[in-house]
């Protein structure tokens, strides 16, 4: 059966009839996005559970109803979902309780250099892997969501995407600011993704959007950047909403310092945490799902093209409330990302 077929056949309004993403009953090669599963968690250190993300949030997909007023007829386009890389999933398991173990060192004033550059060696590879998938799928010419996983996950994806374009910006959503150098030792935790993202020549631009939890070291690298990244802090756009400033006139500012070309970093504690109660760090504060959207919206209605994104930090529950959250959050943003004026 042919892609046309496929769609003239399919009812978007029915009960999910396969196990695919969405239910979607395309391909990968019919598909224009693609979902990569990062299924890692190794330096996480307050709260387990993202690893388990991407499954949780592919079985609560079955749910999502696919109508988009935004983008109509989005699902037409093909989302699939790639196959886990069980060797990485395997690897974060054994390597998640090494790290516990480092942790539980610098606890008790220890550091054991051999285990640290065990956890640091394997960390590295992941990202070379995630690096070498991401860039298969995008030489395959599809759009790409990396799913993870800690916010560790997507350094690769950014390293592939470096190689095929000479600039773009970062808009990262978020409660953490993630700019600690190598946190508790490890070179490549999830509190370092945007110290290492910034290591890329590529990315010219680092807009972070409600940055509510950071440390001083991280806001003197943010005052000290030159105006290489851009932090809009929870609170003060909050202070200024309540001042009378409209969240249109906030989301106008935040696109005017975005480059041409954006890649979305969406660590899912950016929401209110009763979106994301099981998230590694919860933190009080954050947003609403549509305020997010409304910004997404606003960036490419600029005419600024996303060309790649993460949503990352998903951790079930008892009951499927944060997967329930993070597949709706996921079906907009590949529609958001497939947006072209």
């Amino acid at each position: 059966m042919t892609k046309k077929e496929k769609i003239s056949t399919f009812d978007p309004n029915g009960l999910a009839t396969s196990e695919n993403l969405f239910g979607l009953p395309f391909t990968y090669e019919e598909s224009e996005t693609a979902v990569l599963p990062i299924p890692w968690e190794v330096t996480v250190s307050y709260s387990a559970g993202t690893a388990a993300g991407p499954r949780a949030i592919a079985e609560a997909s079955l749910q999502v109803d696919l109508f988009d007023p935004y983008l109509k007829n989005a699902w037409q386009r093909g989302i699939y979902l790639l196959e886990t890389d069980h060797t990485l999933e395997s690897a974060s398991n054994k390597y998640r309780l090494l790290a516990e173990k480092h942790i539980d060192n610098l606890e008790n004033g220890k550091v054991d250099e051999t285990l640290l550059n065990s956890v640091n060696e394997a960390c590295k590879g992941m990202v070379a892997r995630v690096k070498e998938l991401c860039a298969k799928v995008l030489e395959d010419g599809k759009r790409l969501a990396l799913l993870g996983g800690d916010h560790s996950t997507p350094l690769g994806y950014i390293q592939a995407l470096a190689e095929r374009h000479e600039s773009f910006g970062i808009l990262q959503i978020d409660a953490h600011a993630d700019l600690r150098d190598a946190y508790e030792g490890f070179e490549f935790s999830h509190a370092s993704i945007m110290y290492n993202a910034l290591k890329v020549p590529q990315v010219s631009k680092l807009v972070q959007v409600g940055i509510r939890d950071y440390c001083e070291a991280e806001n003197d690298t943010i005052e000290q950047s030159n105006g290489r990244i851009a932090t809009y802090f929870d609170r003060d756009l909050k202070a200024a909403r309540f001042n009378g400033k409209t969240w249109k006139e906030q989301c106008d500012e935040i696109v005017a310092q975005l480059p041409e070309k954006v890649y979305l970093s969406f660590d899912i504690d950016g929401l209110d945490p009763k979106l994301c109660p099981n998230t590694g760090t919860p933190v009080a504060g954050g947003f609403e799902v549509e305020e997010v959207l409304f910004l997404l919206e606003a960036v490419v209605k600029s005419g600024k093209k996303i060309i790649g994104l993460d949503l990352n930090e998903v951790a079930p529950g008892e009951d499927e409330w944060d997967a329930n959250v993070g597949a709706r959050l996921l079906y907009k943003l590949c529609n958001i990302m497939i947006y072209e004026g």
